[in-house]
């Protein structure tokens, strides 16, 4: 079967930054910009919101480990789609939550299918591009990580502005009803993998993978391969020490500025909207270079900048130092997420690829729990937000000097 022209892998890696767009920036990063309204809308004190924060996060890592496994089993099409279709009705019915334990409720059920959709949707860059590409296609969809950020920092201000004190209700239903479009897209559009379509993966002209398309996988996967591998659980270490210290930054970077430096919610919201945009190109540009360089080299220099982004944070008491932190940050922020889904399809294959990347969500997300609750703890204690910036710096150095240690599979793709 002759290929066409525009391989149909860059249509799915696009569909991909699409569901990313969906899971990420209208499901989850969201949150954070509704949450005053929400707390005064319901009459919640600052622990209910964190716990229905917790709750969302409680519901992805559910999901993160088994939506990456049915994805391998059932495909990622079918999975995507019906995990975004949870996502928007759930986000739809938050808006019409009434008191703190249906929000906290509602909120999980969002967190399930946010893992469900992401975590398969990070995976697709392994299924249809070789080995020397799949950083550069992975980057591509976790641009909807950025992408989903600005968009919803835009939607969700001017609904608060035209809907006064029920806005955060009609913030609700506008992102539900974007997500619910996505998951009809998704699901009558992406292919789990290109021997479905009858094609090769993108590349595999250029590798010398032959000149007919190889057949659809009929041999039982064998689920032991993710967790047997060592280089998954050293792979898991690197990415935990990421999630601990990026959300450190993420989590009181505005409540630094606001309450420490004196800066108004305003231009805090302000330069929080500019690393979502430019964090849009952060993971093409560095999954290429990780192609280039090799996805250990290539993780390395970007915890490396983070923590320098860290180190400029917790040091600098200037504005041009707080944009320089914002604008480094953006640059890198989303490329280890992009780095650690291309390695884990390196090391395990394109179709068990999803459950690798379900597995090492799992170590993120610990180190993304410990991260705030440590972070928190050394700002009480000190009376300021320069220790926590400062431990995130050393802890993502750390982070970038294990990264070295990992080395591409030996087998061929």
């Amino acid at each position: 079967m002759k290929e066409p022209k525009v391989h149909y892998g860059w249509i799915v890696v696009f569909l991909g930054l699409l569901v990313t767009i969906g899971a990420h920036g209208f499901g989850r990063m969201s949150y954070t910009i509704i949450l005053p309204a929400m707390k005064d809308g319901l009459g919640l004190n600052y622990t209910q919101l964190g716990l229905i924060g917790t709750g969302n996060l409680i519901g992805y890592l559910l999901m993160a480990l088994v939506g990456g496994a049915l994805a391998a089993r059932w495909g990622s099409r079918r999975i995507i789609s019906l995990s975004l279709a949870l996502m928007g009705l759930t986000i739809i019915l938050t808006g019409l939550a009434r008191d703190f334990q249906s929000a906290f409720f509602l909120r999980l059920l969002t967190g399930l299918g946010h893992g469900g959709a992401y975590v398969p949707a990070m995976a697709l860059g392994s299924a249809w591009f070789v080995m020397q590409r799949r950083g550069f296609a992975t980057g591509i969809v976790s641009a909807g990580i950025g992408g989903g950020t600005m968009i919803a920092s835009l939607i969700v201000p001017l609904t608060l502005k035209a809907y006064g004190v029920e806005g955060w209700r009609q913030a609700w239903f506008f992102l539900g009803g974007g997500v619910l479009f996505i998951a009809l897209v998704a699901g009558l559009f992406i292919r789990s993998r290109p021997a479905e379509m009858g094609l090769r993966p993108v590349g595999a002209e250029a590798t010398g993978n032959g000149g007919a398309a190889p057949p659809p996988a009929s041999k039982a996967l064998d689920w032991s391969l993710v967790y047997r591998k060592r280089k998954m659980w050293y792979l898991g270490l690197v990415y935990s020490l990421y999630g601990f210290s990026y959300i450190i930054y993420m989590t009181f970077f505005a409540a630094y500025l606001v309450k420490e430096m004196g800066w108004s919610p305003g231009a805090a919201s302000g330069l929080w909207a500019l690393v979502g945009g430019i964090s849009i190109f952060c993971g093409v540009l560095w999954g290429g270079i990780s192609d280039r360089l090799g996805r250990g080299r290539g993780a390395a220099l970007v915890y490396f900048f983070l923590a320098v982004s860290y180190l400029i944070m917790a040091l600098s008491k200037s504005g041009a130092g707080f944009y320089g932190s914002a604008v480094l940050f953006g640059l890198c922020a989303w490329s280890i997420p992009t780095s650690m889904a291309a390695t884990a399809g390196d090391f395990v294959g394109p179709r068990l690829a999803p459950a690798g990347l379900g597995c090492v969500t799992l170590c993120v997300a610990a180190g993304q729990a410990l991260g705030p609750w440590g972070g928190g703890y050394l700002a009480d204690l000190t009376r300021s937000f320069t220790v926590p910036f400062i431990l995130a710096a050393g802890v993502s150095l750390v982070g970038g000097l294990l990264a070295l240690g990992l080395k591409p599979s030996p087998r061929p793709d």
